[in-house]
């Protein structure tokens, strides 16, 4: 019986890390099941067995890939008391991210559809990222206006396309990030 299930946890797992690999290179639009099958070495009726609609492939695909690609944590930051620190050293961790799996990020945001309806739950990735945005957002002072304001840029300095259109216009990472905080700290004291 254990090695039943750790037979069925082994495949379950290939199948997963299959659809990721191919979410990663060609995109979630263009990922079948027959290519993921194919991937991960089983039959179609394999996946449809451990995933019976896609929205269970796509929940444990994502779990997958934070934990392949070591996504930053927020709490990794809990240390640093002063916010434009605090800033600066998530925003590195997330730009190298970022930076680490550019193809991936740019396929998967490639393929969401803006007209979809937004999902009823957040799923894995936007919980990590709400605690992230909470994190870099915690220990500001800012008027309700300001605050507003700098929750709003927080959000943008955190986006994957951010990162991407100041690093393609020539800031290095570390450019990027000065930049922004920077700009945040102005909008904190009600002076931008």
């Amino acid at each position: 019986m254990v090695r039943r299930l750790e037979t069925l946890e082994s495949t379950r797992e290939r199948i997963t890390a299959a659809a990721f690999d191919l979410h990663a290179t060609i995109g979630p639009s263009r990922t079948t099941i027959s290519r993921i099958a194919e991937r991960a070495g089983v039959q179609r009726h394999t996946v449809y067995h451990h995933f019976p609609n896609l929205d269970a492939l796509y929940a444990a695909c994502t779990e997958h890939g934070i934990r392949a690609t070591s996504m930053p944590v927020a709490t990794s930051w809990d240390h640093i008391a002063d916010p434009t620190e605090r800033m600066r050293a998530g925003l590195a961790d997330i730009y190298a991210w970022f930076r680490a799996n550019e193809r991936m990020l740019a396929n998967v945001l490639h393929d969401i559809d803006p007209e979809a309806p937004p999902p009823t739950e957040p799923d894995v990735f936007e919980i990590r990222m709400m605690a992230v945005h909470a994190a870099l957002a915690g220990g500001w002072v800012a008027s309700d206006g300001d605050r507003a304001s700098l929750d709003a840029l927080i959000t943008h300095a955190m986006a994957f396309d951010t990162w991407r259109s100041l690093t393609s216009a020539g800031l290095a990472d570390h450019d990027a990030i000065e930049l922004l905080v920077r700009v945040a700290t102005r909008v904190a004291a009600g002076t931008l």
